[in-house]
């Protein structure tokens, strides 16, 4: 159990250090993101938080839409050369070629995707399980995000592997990992929030 913050609400323990990480929390993490765009950023932002904090990604996500064209799988899935070029003199982002070049290749498989990104993706949600007691009962990867990384990855998506997208199923729903005494959760069928930056 962790203390109540500031304003007498109990929250997970993690975003508590910025109020842009709590109005993340509170917002968006945890609560059901459908739309292909949609879950496009977000498939997009979890790959390039590999190896960073993702309030360093929370922090640059204005950035990142910015130069991804808000993430429209049309138009990245169009980026070419100098887009590469534009992107990696880009500082507001996280300039790693690997990583942008994943970002256009994604894009241009999910627009030939024989079925919605939302649908392939909400396909691999697990049931419903109770909420984790503490932090150590939160998994890095579950047999549900290892067969959605696998199926990624036969479909050509790049730089989604099982941890990377277990941390997408939580980020949008597919799972609630709000600990049990988080005052989020009770109700997360309800509509997302976006964080205003």
């Amino acid at each position: 159990m962790t203390a109540p913050a500031d304003d007498g609400l109990v929250r997970c323990p993690w975003p508590l250090e910025t109020q842009l990480y709590r109005e993340y929390h509170d917002y968006e993490w945890g609560r059901p993101l459908h739309g292909d765009d949609a879950l496009f950023e977000r498939l997009c932002l979890e790959a390039f938080q590999s190896g960073l904090s993702w309030l360093t990604i929370l922090r640059k996500r204005p950035a990142f839409r910015a130069a991804f064209a808000e993430f429209s799988i049309e138009r990245v899935a169009e980026f070419g050369d100098a887009d590469i070029a534009r992107l990696m003199a880009d500082a507001g982002i996280v300039r790693n070629r690997r990583k942008i070049e994943a970002a256009i290749a994604n894009a241009r498989v999910a627009l030939h995707l024989d079925t919605s990104l939302d649908q392939l993706l909400w396909s691999f949600a697990p049931p419903p399980r109770p909420r984790p007691r503490t932090g150590a009962d939160v998994p890095a990867s579950t047999p549900e995000s290892v067969a959605l990384a696998k199926e990624l990855k036969r479909r050509g998506f790049r730089f989604v592997g099982p941890t990377t997208a277990y941390a997408l199923m939580q980020a949008t729903g597919m799972v609630d990992d709000h600990l049990a005494d988080c005052w989020v959760g009770s109700d997360l069928s309800g509509t997302c929030r976006p964080v205003t930056f």
